[in-house]
């Protein structure tokens, strides 16, 4: 809520979340979360979270290696697949396929940074 992201969320959709866990947020260095959530940081952590939405749904399944996703505010994610563990941008799927109402999450172990 703080970014906003939840109105882009709660549009139409349908949109795939890769979803940084609580244990991804406590990877980053001391203070950077903190500082992204300062009113004053709105626009960077919107970006932040923005890298981790893709327009459309896409299941599991249906992720390929090689494959380059375009995320909401048009960043480009790379798929990596290998021996079934599927990462995007280096950040490991570890859980995947939970349905919202307009869309998919799937949790990463790691924040993804790119920019």
């Amino acid at each position: 809520m703080a970014s906003d992201l939840d109105q882009v969320l709660s549009s139409r959709g349908p949109f795939t979340v890769f979803a940084p866990s609580d244990i991804a947020f406590a990877k980053l260095e001391k203070g950077i979360l903190e500082n992204l959530l300062m009113p004053e940081n709105k626009a960077k952590l919107a970006d932040l979270l923005n890298c981790h939405v893709v327009p459309g749904k896409i299941d599991f399944k249906d992720l390929k290696d090689g494959e380059k996703l375009k995320t909401v505010n048009g960043k480009e994610l790379l798929v990596q697949v290998n021996n079934g563990e599927v990462s995007i941008e280096g950040a490991n799927i570890k859980s995947y396929d939970t349905k919202i109402s307009n869309g998919v999450i799937h949790s990463l172990d790691t924040v993804m940074t790119k920019n």
